[in-house]
């Protein structure tokens, strides 16, 4: 099919309402505009470098957890939730009452994520990984009644007070198991030859057009992007992330989204998606070089210079690139200190200015790697 003539789908009546019936898509592709090869090939410059780049890093784990709870957080703000990334690293009894459900979101991501990029090591990208991953995203939180981990079997609507006013009905439940089958196909069907981040920008707007479950498919929509680019090798680990491209520019990412199925206009969604992956994949090597040159310059011109406590403090600083928000208690746990020890090694970083107090309290003070936080 020529991407150029593509047709999204049609409109189709139900009891008082007309709902979207996405055609398929699990065909091959092709097309004639010259500006998606270009943004095509500029976007896989830029993910070999990020590739290339997470094989020189050390300790390159501690940076991916970094980059999954930045994403939980921004596709999480997408859908309203207000934590910030500080937040997301306190203990649950240490966020305020009324913040603990949107922490508890963020939470959920970050093990959804973590739990679907294992369960790829011994299952392909299908149905049965997006449920069991969505059952995580939605436990203990709101939406938490609205089937988690299963396709709906009732009636969902974007937008409006009801389904009268919706701005977007998708396809009734008795159209998901085609659509849903007929999408996994289309994710895994080798016979196809189609670049892998055409097929995965089709994929996400075909999953965020079924909208097969009841609540919680902007997330489970956005992770499938990493999920898709992992589980093809695309990236060697799971450090691009759209969601932050997607927030600084929700309203072209859901006019985009809404113009193929009102216009049929994929190219459009494609170019979109193409600029977010190789401004996303830019941003992030060049996060990745700046916190290499922090760390350098953190051990040469401060650790080294702690005399006595430089072992433990060598210890502090490389745990705060995984977890940069810590109190005494922590780091007395950490480095197996006493509350004194901890407490004069807390004090030493705070007077070299890597750590900075966020509480502002007299007792139960907490402190941040400000300057690393910053950076994401």
């Amino acid at each position: 099919m020529n991407i150029e003539d593509f047709v999204a789908g049609s409109y189709r009546n139900a009891f008082q309402y007309k709902y979207f019936l996405p055609n398929k898509i699990n065909h091959s592709y092709h097309w004639r505009s010259t500006s998606i090869n270009e943004l095509l090939e500029e976007a896989a410059l830029k993910l070999g470098e990020l590739n290339s780049f997470s094989r020189l890093i050390p300790d390159v784990e501690l940076f991916i957890k970094m980059h999954v709870i930045k994403e939980a957080v921004v596709s999480n703000k997408i859908e309203g939730t207000q934590t910030n990334m500080e937040d997301a690293f306190f203990e649950e009894m240490e966020i305020e009452p009324e913040k603990r459900d949107d922490w508890q979101e963020v939470q959920n991501y970050v093990i959804a994520m973590n739990y679907a990029i294992k369960e790829l090591e011994n299952l392909p990208l299908s149905n049965r990984l997006i449920r069991s991953t969505h059952k995580i995203l939605l436990s203990s939180v709101r939406g938490k009644d609205r089937a988690p981990g299963e396709f709906r079997i009732s009636q969902n609507w974007i937008g409006g007070a009801s389904i009268k006013d919706a701005t977007f009905i998708p396809p009734i439940h008795t159209e998901l198991p085609e659509l849903l089958s007929d999408l996994e196909l289309f994710l895994n069907n080798l016979e196809i030859k189609i670049p892998h981040l055409i097929r995965i920008a089709i994929a996400h707007y075909q999953f965020e057009t079924i909208h097969p479950f009841l609540d919680g498919n902007g997330r489970m929509g956005r992770l499938l992007i990493t999920l898709y680019l992992v589980s093809n090798g695309v990236m060697e680990k799971p450090l691009l992330y759209l969601s932050d491209f997607f927030e600084r520019n929700k309203s072209l990412y859901y006019d985009n989204l809404t113009n193929v199925r009102l216009k049929n206009d994929l190219v459009q969604w494609i170019k979109f998606f193409l600029v977010g992956v190789l401004e996303t994949a830019e941003k992030s090597s060049i996060t990745l070089r700046k916190i290499i040159e922090l760390k350098s310059d953190l051990e040469v011109n401060k650790i080294m210079k702690m005399g006595k406590r430089a072992t433990k403090g060598s210890a502090l600083l490389q745990y705060l690139f995984s977890g940069p928000v810590v109190n005494g208690k922590m780091v007395c746990s950490i480095l197996k200190l006493s509350p004194k020890t901890s407490n004069a090694l807390i004090q030493e970083f705070l007077e070299a200015g890597i750590l900075v107090e966020s509480t502002g309290n007299s007792r139960n003070k907490s402190y941040i790697f400000e300057k690393y936080l910053r950076m994401f």
